[in-house]
């Protein structure tokens, strides 16, 4: 077939880099959008911080474009690399849903490589120790082992040239399985608690209960079958009850308990907070939200002189060209950031009167269903947009520091035809289920109908998927004695 050659009309939308800085400025956090501006102020120097001396903007454009119109395009790959140094070259025209994920560098030992620290002290042979680091290499960040014996015998022989037997390769596990935290290396959770339980066994009779129920009653105890397991050991009611909150002070993932001594806890920086005086509320945008940018007056004196030479100077009209890319950069970054405080602050501002009822009160039953389609509405901006500025946002009340996200819930209809949120209907459930008779924890059809005598026309695998929603298990598991 033939190659043809047609004309083609058609309509199409495209982000500008201008529009694309926005968007990726507004999900910014406060935190972040420090770094960001350091990083802008570094990277162009035309950028600069503090309050602008002078009110009159440059308009370059107009002073020296118009004598340049009939000059050929210019060669400034002298001046400026391949990647460039304005947002037309830089902009990253992925998806506007896509997120830039950077893999955070951690400065502490890894749970792995404290057990390791432990196999020094040792008495290993320099097989044994090989064994041991794939074990240990091989667990699971809770500190459990979930591969069989059989492929770890493989892995040595395939990657490290070591020919061992299964009985070997168990002999090293039962020396990890000595190591702090007590459990790690276990296979499984009945495992991983009675080697807890094992270390703890001193003579007292209700350490030894618990671990007569681990390992003989596991699955009874799992199901909470607490009857059937007292039937069976013929021991009280309240000898069976301390055995359990023995077991229940076990640590389930002993892997986890490590990392969370070196964890590093975050700080949250509300990037809002509202006060309310004599039943008005006020709306302040945390200020480094709204940094003092100004562009170099420097680099403004340097194109006026570039422009003097350039007719005349190749190198002028180079560098010419260098700089207004420099001060369209500043420029287009300063309007960027003073763009995202106006839609911070209104956005902000339409959430706070939508809910301003919880917001005077602090009752979680007063929240209204609201979704992002509200909020859109009425400040008239896109759902995506509003999205951005609900994303890793937070906002100080006098109630707490609550994320965005938290006043966001859907909605759900009552008997005599009102809409509430979801989120009130969770908060009745909950205290529901925190006054429940332990002995005889509520059902979820028993909370279904516990919610329909309030008035809330809602299903009983409905009541199943808020539970869940809330981390409250079944009623069965919440049984205690």
């Amino acid at each position: 077939m033939a190659l043809k050659q047609y004309l083609a009309q058609k309509l199409e939308q495209r982000l500008s880099p201008q529009q694309i800085q926005l968007m990726k400025l507004l999900q910014v956090p406060t935190m972040e959008l420090d770094q960001r501006i350091k990083q802008e102020i570094e990277e162009n120097p035309a950028l600069e911080e503090g309050a602008d001396e002078l009110d009159e903007d440059y308009n370059h454009e107009e002073d020296y474009d118009d004598d340049y119109d009939d000059e050929p395009e210019f060669d400034i790959s002298e001046y400026i690399d391949e990647e460039g140094s304005d947002y037309k070259t830089k902009a990253n025209n992925n998806s506007k849903d896509d997120e830039e994920r950077v893999v955070p560098l951690s400065g502490e030992q890894s749970f792995q490589e404290k057990l390791i620290e432990q196999l020094h002290l040792l008495y290993l042979s320099d097989t044994q120790f090989m064994i041991a680091e794939v074990i240990i290499g091989n667990l699971d960040e809770s500190g459990y082992l979930k591969r069989d014996i059989e492929a770890l015998v493989d892995d040595l022989a395939f990657s490290q040239n070591i020919i061992v037997q299964e009985s070997e390769v168990e002999e090293i596990l039962a020396v990890i399985q000595e190591l702090d935290p007590a459990g790690v290396g276990a296979r499984d959770l009945q495992e991983c608690l009675l080697l807890q339980i094992n270390r703890k066994q001193d003579g007292d009779i209700t350490k030894f209960t618990a671990k007569v129920i681990l390992e003989k009653y596991f699955e009874e105890f799992t199901k909470k079958h607490y009857e059937r397991i007292a039937s069976k050991l013929e021991i009280e009611d309240e000898d069976l009850k301390d055995a359990i909150d023995e077991i229940l002070r076990l640590n389930p993932k002993p892997g986890g308990s490590m990392r969370e001594t070196s964890k590093t806890h975050h700080q949250i920086i509300p990037d809002f907070m509202i006060t309310e005086f004599e039943g008005h509320l006020e709306l302040v945008l945390n200020g480094r939200n709204a940094p003092e940018l100004k562009v170099s007056r420097t680099y403004e004196q340097m194109l006026r002189t570039y422009a003097e030479g350039a007719k005349t100077s190749r190198a002028d009209k180079d560098a010419l060209i260098f700089v207004k890319q420099k001060l369209d950069s500043a420029k287009w970054f300063i309007d960027a950031i003073k763009q995202r405080q106006n839609t911070l602050l209104m956005t902000m501002d339409a959430i706070m009167h939508y809910q301003k009822e919880y917001f005077l009160s602090g009752d979680e039953t007063r929240l209204r269903p609201m979704i992002l389609k509200d909020i859109a509405e009425i400040v008239g901006l896109d759902i995506s947009t509003v999205s951005r500025v609900a994303n890793s946002k937070y906002v100080q009340t006098g109630y707490g520091i609550f994320s965005l996200k938290y006043f966001f819930s859907e909605s759900l209809s009552t008997d005599s035809g009102e809409e509430v949120s979801t989120r009130e209907v969770k908060k009745i459930l909950s205290e529901a289920i925190e006054a429940e008779e332990k002995r005889k924890p509520l059902t979820d059809e028993k909370l279904m109908d516990l919610l329909q005598q309030k008035g809330y026309n809602i299903a009983r695998r409905t009541v199943a998927k808020y539970r869940e929603q809330l981390n409250i298990p079944v009623a069965r598991l919440r049984k205690e004695l």
